[in-house]
């Protein structure tokens, strides 16, 4: 039987997830899942690209060789088979964002400037913090998702139940957004007036997490009405969480009180 490993290894294109984690979407993917330590997944789409197998690699895609991103994320995982304890804290180079952002039209020093932001780079390693609101996987960088795990564990001796809406989000999730949006008929202009650009948001560093409470829909501001919202204004600040976006902040974002980030040594 498998190590249950509780790392996410990410490169530029594909991520490597701990195979028990995943959502098998037919039944030959159960069958891989059943047996494999980790699974191959592209950020782009999140399509299943190959399974590790005791036997070895298994592609789940016809000319998976060409795969764009494949060798550097062979690579990550070599590593890791080699130093599985040794902290890997690099973060993904930036150049393939900026080319991307190029494409999209956006001016990234007129942005910059504008609202105080910078490119945030993703961690080439994450941990996994447990699960969200949604059942899905919750990633976050080690710190975050120990300080997250004794927060919470806190705020449950006081009868107060936190949520974790979303942790770690990557630059491909983001871009798939403008995507989207550009597919509807917005335009940039429109897009940014209420989504940050891709590559600055708190999200891609793995340190910052969305918070909610039972009941509560997700990233609303009437979340500043519940216990939730008032035991992390209290107490949030003993496990290293800071809200980062309150009214009148200098990027110009509007007043989210349920997102808060992990900042060591507050």
């Amino acid at each position: 039987m498998h190590a249950r490993h509780t790392l996410l290894l990410n490169s530029d294109a594909i991520e490597l997830w701990p195979a028990w984690l995943l959502r098998a979407r037919s039944n030959p993917d159960a069958r891989h899942l059943a047996q494999a330590d980790w699974l191959l997944r592209r950020k782009r789409d999140g399509r299943y690209l190959a399974v590790r197998l005791p036997q070895g690699l298994l592609p789940l895609v016809a000319r998976l060789a060409r795969e764009p991103g494949i060798d550097a994320a062979l690579d990550q995982l070599a590593r890791h088979d080699a130093l599985p304890d040794l902290p890997d804290l690099a973060a993904l180079p930036l150049q393939g964002l900026c080319e991307r952002l190029d494409r999209l039209g956006m001016d990234a020093h007129e942005y910059e400037q504008r609202t105080g932001l910078s490119l945030v780079a993703e961690p080439s390693r994450l941990n996994f913090a447990g699960r969200d609101r949604y059942a899905r996987a919750l990633w976050l960088g080690a710190g975050a998702a120990r300080q997250w795990q004794r927060m919470r564990a806190a705020a449950a001796t006081d009868d107060i139940v936190l949520e974790a809406i979303s942790g770690y989000r990557s630059h491909d999730y983001q871009l798939g957004i403008f995507e989207r949006k550009f597919a509807r008929g917005q335009d940039l202009a429109q897009i940014l007036a209420v989504n940050a650009a891709p590559g600055y948001s708190e999200h891609h560093s793995g340190d910052a997490l969305d918070i909610g409470a039972p009941g509560e829909p997700p990233a609303e501001e009437s979340f500043e009405r519940t216990a939730a919202f008032d035991w992390l204004r209290r107490r949030a600040g003993e496990f290293g969480f800071r809200m980062s976006y309150p009214r009148g902040n200098p990027h110009g974002i509007v007043y989210e009180p349920w997102h808060w980030r992990y900042h060591p040594g507050l």
